[in-house]
């Protein structure tokens, strides 16, 4: 994979160097035919690029129903806590989203978080997020539904471009990049730079002596090209290098994540449709953790994990055979392994640990997908799939040892397990109108479960939860149904109304209350959780969806309401009938958008989001908060623009988090940016 991927850099020009001009897109196969029975949502470029935080998780909450775990972004939230997921399915900080750049999966291969810093926006083309599970043809996972990420065409891309800015708390946000088409092809390179001393997490009335605010340091940089290879196939080829480095605002509490991605991905555009595609993740991870005392005048080194290496490695295929008109059949099969391992430095006295921790493991999946449409008339449009899994959980080991003496404290093989995962989706939508479609959706989806969930153990400030090495696959079922309105060109309307049920649904559940010492995690002073499969996670709700565009105004707006419910009972028996942890019952989103042909622009976004709960057991309420954002860009000279930029403008609290103390963390305060830009 080495070679071709350097082959794919280099030495471009020699697969075309003589021959008929071909067209080269850089993206996949046309979007299918089936995508109309769905419940779709897509962020342009020109949003993607436009929003006050530069952040693209940030411009994701367009979306209705799109949450991550936590309220904070990824300058200051930890990196483990970084999934996404939708339509009320969270209460876990692993992605229950399927989520894929150019059609490779983006989720961590030990843990299932997203490195959403690496993404920069200016890089990106479009975002499509197709809500509901059971998106068999690009692989398991899709459990809440499947963000799909493409990075920008040519035509898309400035030859040169760049930003720099600087912000609130001694921040700077910097960007820079240069794209160029060369014969039957392109290239483009570029990289973006983030850092600032951060804020306090903890809120002012909480906070002692020991707490201080929380730097973040963020790098990627990232290589593409695409070039054709015959008279109807193209090679696209993807380096992505990421840098995070945070802590949380106290003594050794410094968290970093190295990562390196390459992929390559055939695509043949002739009668026969078809896409090959090869991906390598490489991580690195790290991260420290504390406790400290109930004035906070004392910070304590709890664990230290020192090191967290990980692999992901796959492969997928695709061909769509010619049907003739009106019918289209996608077959495919894809493989992913992950490989990884948690080195870990645990109990630690007199400022020194005691004891030393490795832990970790291998999944497999392999799977096979087929997917129909049917398209009878401009009425009528049908698409039924499926896929069936074989999934393996491998080579797990706990070891434990007193690191003074060398003695064994725990030396566990874990069994292997394996099993078979089948799932489908089938839709249909219809027109009865040239503005109206009316559609419905059923689906099944799975997830495997992480090695993170299965194997590490963790700590929030005194709050600790266990590891599971027995975890099993969750599994979704879910219904929906909804109309698009499209009176006009740039104008829509969408309502959905849907209800999932996810089984074995995983869960941090509490089991006790310190202080005291519990099994696969030591001395706890506050709650002991372990990871656990509830019985289900029963989501139920609308979404509400508007755009509209009118001469240089644009108008964005969304709504989501979410009745989620859990199911349990032995050990878990208590939550039965609460809410999922950190899942609201209202979100809403709506932006205002002007922008001139000259290039000066503003926008204003306003966002809602309601309480919600920070535990599993319903006791510690985040209360709800309204934000705003706002942007502004004034040319200044030829492709040079001045930038001003606000988050959270009116400096609402955002409430993140609490740790078992009752002490309160936040999540971004206001912000503000001062930059230039040139090019796109």
């Amino acid at each position: 994979m080495r070679h071709l991927i350097l082959t794919a850099f280099l030495f471009p020009t020699a697969a075309y160097a003589e021959g008929p001009d071909i067209v080269v897109t850089g993206t996949g196969l046309a979007e299918p035919a089936g995508l109309a029975a769905y419940d779709v949502a897509v962020i342009e470029r020109s949003r993607l690029t436009g929003t006050a935080s530069d952040r693209l998780e940030d411009v994701l909450r367009d979306v209705a129903g799109f949450q991550q775990f936590r309220r904070s972004d990824s300058r200051s939230a930890h990196p483990t806590s970084q999934g996404a997921t939708l339509r009320g399915l969270g209460g876990n900080a692993s992605a229950r989203a399927l989520i894929l750049l150019d059609g490779v999966p983006q989720t961590d291969p030990f843990g299932g978080w997203v490195p959403w810093s690496a993404y920069a926006p200016e890089r990106l083309g479009l975002v499509r997020v197709t809500r509901g599970g059971g998106s068999g043809v690009n692989g398991s996972g899709a459990l809440a539904g499947t963000i799909e990420l493409m990075s920008a065409t040519s035509s898309e891309l400035a030859p040169v471009w760049g930003g720099v800015a600087y912000g609130s708390r001694d921040s700077i946000a910097a960007d820079a990049g240069v794209s160029g088409v060369f014969g039957n092809g392109y290239g483009a390179l570029s990289a973006s730079y983030a850092h600032g001393d951060g804020f306090t997490p903890i809120v002012e009335e909480d906070r002692g002596p020991v707490d201080r605010p929380a730097f973040y340091e963020q790098a990627s940089v990232s290589a593409r090209t695409a070039f054709a290879i015959g008279d109807d196939t193209e090679l696209q080829a993807n380096l992505l290098g990421m840098l995070d480095r945070r802590d949380r605002g106290v003594d050794f509490t410094p968290n970093r994540n190295l990562g390196a991605d390459a992929s390559l991905r055939l695509v043949g555009r002739g009668s026969w449709g078809w896409e090959a595609s090869t991906w390598l993740q490489l991580r690195e991870f790290s991260s420290g953790f504390a406790s400290v005392n109930a004035d906070r005048t004392v910070v304590n080194q709890t664990l230290d994990q020192y090191s967290v290496p990980a692999t992901g490695l796959g492969a997928r295929f695709e061909i769509r055979p010619p049907l003739g008109e009106g019918l289209e059949l996608r077959i495919g099969a894809d493989a992913r392994q992950t490989v990884g391992e948690t080195k870990e430095r645990f109990t630690y006295i007199a400022g020194q640990p005691t004891r030393l921790r490795e832990a970790g493991g291998r999944t497999r999946t392999l799977g096979a997908f087929a997917e129909a449409s049917v398209t009878p008339d401009d009425q009528w449009t049908l698409t039924a799939g499926g896929r069936i899994d074989r999934w393996r959980i491998e080579n797990g080991h706990l070891f434990e040892k007193t690191i003074a003496t060398g003695a064994t404290l725990n030396d566990i093989d874990f069994a292997d397990r394996s099993g078979w995962e089948p799932t489908a989706r089938a839709g249909i939508a219809f027109k009865p109108a040239q503005a109206v479609t009316l559609r419905s959706a059923a689906y099944l989806g799975w997830r495997l479960p992480t090695l993170n969930e299965l194997y590490r153990p963790f700590r929030v400030g005194a709050d600790a939860t266990a590891a599971n090495a027995l975890l099993k696959p969750e599994a979704l079922k879910g219904v929906d149904g909804g109309v698009d309105y499209r009176p006009l060109p740039g104008f829509r309307l969408s309502a959905t109304a849907f209800y999932n049920e996810l089984d074995d649904a995983i869960a941090n559940v509490t089991l006790g209350m310190g202080p005291g010492s519990f099994p696969g995690v030591g001395f706890v002073a506050g709650a002991y959780r372990q990871r656990q499969n509830l019985d289900a996670i029963r989501s139920q709700g609308f979404e509400l969806e508007g755009s509209a565009r009118y001469r240089d105004w644009q108008f964005i707006a969304s709504y989501t309401l979410v009745d989620a419910k859990v199911r349990a009972n032995g050990t878990a028996a208590a939550l039965d009938g609460l809410r999922p942890a950190q899942t609201p019952r209202h979100q809403a989103s709506g932006t205002i958008a002007w922008e001139q042909p000259s290039g000066t622009a503003a926008s204003l976004t306003l966002r809602y989001v309601s309480s919600q709960f920070e535990d599993d057991q319903n006791l510690r309420r985040l209360d709800d908060a309204v934000t705003l954002d706002a942007a502004v860009r004034l040319p200044v000279a030829r492709n040079l623009s001045i930038e001003a930029r606000a988050e959270n403008l009116t400096d609402t609290l955002v409430e993140a988090g609490i740790s078992g103390a009752d002490v309160l963390e936040r999540a971004t305060p206001r912000t503000l940016w001062i930059g230039l830009r040139y090019g796109g």
